[in-house]
């Protein structure tokens, strides 16, 4: 009865907003996005205080970023009423709500996950229910009533936006049964759970994104780019750096690189060893270090380093089954593996993609562009992030990729879409057709 009162508050909230203009729409969605841009760094606090994962400067960085570049997206499209007309074809667009909009939300993103996926809901007029990891309820819950005060601020209903205070596996599954459409964002787990509730649902693939170094590339420029991808918000963002492959010629200058942009680099074949069986633990991750500094790694692993240091960087020669290191990694740990040829290079890389992240990203540095297509003709994945850091496949100003907190794996990752999620696909599309003269 509980879900059923918050989805019958959020369609008479939808009713209320049914005649609302374009620029109406663009209001709400300027003053949420203002919102969260004004307490970036208190909802920062508050998720690594509550969740333990990630960095407070990352994650003020993250929340002032997502929330400015998906308002910056979404400002002045068409999302109501007439959005196109094609008179050589004889069809008028007409954008419609898909409903009430149930959005399930991981831990590692309790803020800009509630707050992306209420921005595209509300630019089609829909409205939203967050079900939140129990583990950042407190952050999500915040962040939700953010955007509620928003909302009231610009005389518009407040139930557009709506949390579950009490989040429990019964009540996501009976939250996605009676939603519209659902959007997961979060493990396996979760998204089959989406597409097994009868109810039509986006989810999203878990991410493993391999770099490509081309021998044309600058070491430093490498590093610096590999660092930054690797290390954001001590690598839980799905579209983190997962691995750096790399020419076995430019090995010295590159690993010279790497310290020289704070990264400890691991060559000996035990220490490594002992860095795999701690991170991975028969063979599992271990939760205890997601999300975690690199000094409280490779303290654990009996190898202090500076706690100034941005990863750790570990060199093996395998890849693919034969590594568990070519995992996903929730850690600031970065996988370095040598190749002769670029043809070897997308070998590894495709080996990696197989043992998990199939249909997400991999970059490439490269001055090259037959390269960078070869490698989207030839690796299983929806986005080839190039001369970026791999971060940047969530969409940047620096991108055309549009921004997101949902990335969709096409059918590789087991998803319905192969593109960033955004606010088209959180519309019905009425097609008034007639006669071609």
């Amino acid at each position: 009865m509980f879900i059923d009162d918050l989805v019958m508050k959020a369609r008479r909230a939808m009713q209320k907003i049914e005649n609302y203009t374009q620029e109406q729409v663009d209001e709400m969605l300027k003053a949420m996005s203002d919102i969260i841009i004004e307490h970036k760094e208190s909802l920062a606090i508050m998720a690594v205080e509550e969740t333990g994962l990630g960095r407070v400067d990352h994650k003020i960085g993250k929340n002032f970023n997502m929330a400015t570049n998906i308002y910056a997206h979404l400002k002045g499209k068409k999302s109501v009423g007439v959005i196109r007309e094609l008179k050589e074809q004889g069809l008028v667009e007409i954008a419609q709500p898909v409903g009430v909009i149930g959005s399930v939300t991981p831990t590692t993103n309790p803020v800009i996950t509630p707050m992306g996926n209420s921005l595209m809901a509300l630019k089609g007029r829909n409205a939203i229910i967050v079900s939140p990891h129990p583990r950042s309820l407190k952050t999500s819950t915040k962040t939700i009533n953010l955007l509620r005060q928003a909302l009231k601020g610009v005389n518009a209903p407040q139930d557009l936006v709506q949390i579950i205070d009490t989040p429990s596996v019964e009540n996501s599954q009976k939250l996605m049964k009676t939603v519209d459409l659902v959007i997961a964002t979060g493990g396996p787990g979760m998204v089959l759970a989406a597409y097994s509730s009868s109810t039509p649902a986006y989810g999203v693939g878990p991410g493993n994104v391999q770099l490509i170094m081309d021998d044309d590339f600058d070491c430093d420029d490498a590093a610096n780019l590999a660092v930054i991808g690797r290390g954001f918000d001590n690598g839980i963002v799905c579209a983190c750096t997962q691995a750096i492959i790399y020419p076995k010629a430019k090995e010295t200058a590159l690993f010279e690189a790497f310290t020289k942009h704070h990264a400890h680099v691991v060559e000996d074949d035990k220490t490594v060893e002992t860095y795999r069986q701690l991170l991975f633990p028969q063979g599992k991750t271990n939760p205890s270090l997601i999300g975690v500094n690199s000094d409280i790694i490779s303290n654990q692993a009996g190898e202090p380093i500076s706690n100034q240091t941005e990863i750790i960087v570990l060199k093996s020669n395998a890849y693919g089954a034969n590594e568990l290191l070519a995992k996903e990694k929730m850690f600031p740990v970065l996988l370095a593996v040598p190749y002769e040829t670029f043809d070897e290079a997308i070998e590894i890389a495709k080996a990696n993609l197989c043992v998990e992240g199939k249909g997400h990203s991999v970059g490439i540095l490269t001055h090259n562009p037959d390269h960078a297509v070869e490698v989207g003709l030839k690796l299983p994945v929806c986005r080839v992030v190039v001369n970026q850091p791999t971060i940047d496949a969530g969409g940047s100003p620096a991108n055309g990729l549009n921004p997101t907190v949902s990335l969709g794996c096409g059918t590789w990752g087991n998803n319905i879409i192969s593109e960033n999620l955004t606010y088209k696909h959180l519309l019905n599309i009425t097609r008034v057709s007639t006669p071609i003269e």
